[in-house]
């Protein structure tokens, strides 16, 4: 039987790895988009993901980590949606700012008790549910702009295009992930899990940008500048390798509806970033839903009845 402080322990450290993860992410996105300017953007894929799966490969055979064959249909799984996670993404931020980026990509957090219930068949506990619903608000806050009721009724919705459409879509398929991660990791091996994932989308972005060049949507282009150099190694080691890696061992200790109020604050940080990197301005509107989506975290996790049952035990 397990002891209850340890389960505690491990829950609270689950969500700061999360939420450091999170803060990684945050960054991405300025330095995807600065990138984007030095090669186009399916090849950037190919790249950030190629070199991960190698760097994946190299230490998983240095520490004689076997392959499980039982775990190749739900990686393969797993790597394409988060493929079409990081495609539309990608090619979003092509479109739209980065700040925006961030916050659409946060709204997935209002859809995962939804498909919680979808797919687990599990309703999702009152804190979540009422914390992803502060969040959403506070997303809408974020992303209406304005610093007074009327401008920030005017320029709600006025702004929205292709990026942030594709972007929509990033965040509706990352609901799913999270979900599924969820699922996967608490049966399947973490490191053939990351492996086959990254892999998967090594592979799929080659094939898109093949596809796109040959079509003339995309032109394969890349001029290599130390900012690419440096956005590859990034976005490669950090947000893919470490990123996944501690997604796919650490989130399984929480709910997926939890693990989605954490990354609900990827857009916060992703604004902060974009701010002090690329003059990106926040209205005072944007700070009130900087707070909402705090406030949510906070509801998520003093509603959660594990929690609850915890405190009153040692009170």
């Amino acid at each position: 039987m397990n002891n209850p402080s340890q389960e505690k322990s491990l829950k609270i450290f689950s969500e700061g790895i999360l939420l450091v993860i999170t803060l990684l992410w945050g960054a991405t996105f300025v330095i995807v988009k600065e990138s984007l300017r030095e090669i186009s953007s399916t090849l950037f894929l190919t790249m950030r993901f190629g070199l991960a799966s190698l760097i994946l490969l190299t230490l998983m055979i240095l520490r004689k980590r076997k392959f499980e064959r039982r775990t190749l249909i739900p990686g393969i799984f797993l790597g394409v949606l988060l493929f079409l996670i990081f495609l539309t993404q990608t090619i979003g931020l092509k479109y739209t700012t980065a700040t925006n980026s961030g916050f659409i990509t946060g709204s997935s957090v209002v859809m995962v008790p939804f498909f919680q219930l979808l797919i687990q068949k599990r309703r999702p506990t009152r804190g979540p549910v009422i914390g992803s619903v502060l969040v959403f608000i506070g997303i809408l806050f974020l992303s209406g702009g304005g610093n007074t009721i009327s401008s920030f009724l005017r320029q709600f919705g006025s702004n929205f295009n292709l990026g942030d459409a594709l972007t929509l879509i990033c965040a509706i398929v990352c609901a799913i992930h999270i979900v599924y991660i969820g699922l996967y990791s608490a049966h399947y091996d973490n490191w053939n899990l990351l492996l086959i994932q990254i892999l998967v989308v090594a592979v799929l972005s080659f094939l898109t940008a093949l596809f796109f060049s040959g079509i003339k949507i995309e032109p394969l282009h890349m001029n290599f500048s130390k900012y690419l150099i440096f956005g590859i190694l990034y976005t490669s080691i950090f947000t893919t390798l470490v990123t996944i890696g501690l997604q796919t061992k650490y989130q399984r200790n929480i709910s997926p509806s939890q693990a989605g109020i954490i990354y609900s604050f990827e857009p916060i940080f992703a604004a902060i970033f974009a701010f002090f990197l690329l003059n990106e301005k926040i209205s005072m509107f944007g700070f009130g839903g900087c707070a909402l989506i705090f406030l949510g975290l906070l509801v998520s996790m003093l509603l959660d009845p594990d929690i609850s049952s915890e405190v009153e035990m040692n009170g």
